[in-house]
């Protein structure tokens, strides 16, 4: 996608908060699959030995999706895909962690966590919304299809 709206200064400004926000998050998923009972400490949670298991697999999907962020945006790829499902990883992942609260399984200042990952999530979509509007209007550094499902690499079929 070659960085789609990256002339318009918010896109920018967005982009690079995504990126701040990416590598956070491939950070604490990293410490908490490395030492899930330290994080559940933190949030009051219990750490018993099935508890500390599903944290640290969480941790890793974390690692997983946050690292697939950083990639797309370090080579300047941009998918509406990989920020859908960023996007979608991160709300999920706020209503989990606010449920958790809710059902006392996390301390109230679990609730930082998930407002961090609410606004991080919008951010990908508000992100995935302005880079799809900018390639529907043909703007710089487009592919310039309306759709966005025009030729690309090899196997992504439609965006």
């Amino acid at each position: 996608m070659g960085g789609v709206g990256m002339n318009d200064e918010r896109s920018r400004l967005l982009r690079q908060a995504l990126l701040g926000i990416s590598v956070t998050t491939v950070a604490s998923g990293g410490l908490q699959m490395a030492a899930p009972g330290f994080v559940l400490k933190q949030l009051d949670a219990s750490r018993a030995d099935t508890e500390r298991q599903l944290f640290a697999t969480v941790g890793m999907f974390m690692v997983v999706v946050g690292g697939l962020l950083i990639h797309d945006l370090v080579r300047h790829e941009d998918d509406p895909t990989v920020l859908l499902w960023a996007g979608l990883q991160k709300v999920g992942a706020a209503g989990a962690v606010a449920i958790g609260v809710k059902r006392q399984v996390f301390a109230r200042r679990a609730l930082a966590v998930a407002g961090f990952d609410a606004i991080s999530g919008l951010g990908c979509l508000a992100y995935r919304a302005r880079i799809r509007g900018a390639s529907s209007t043909g703007g710089p550094g487009t592919g310039g299809t309306a759709t966005g499902t025009g030729p690309g690499p090899a196997g992504t079929g439609n965006r």
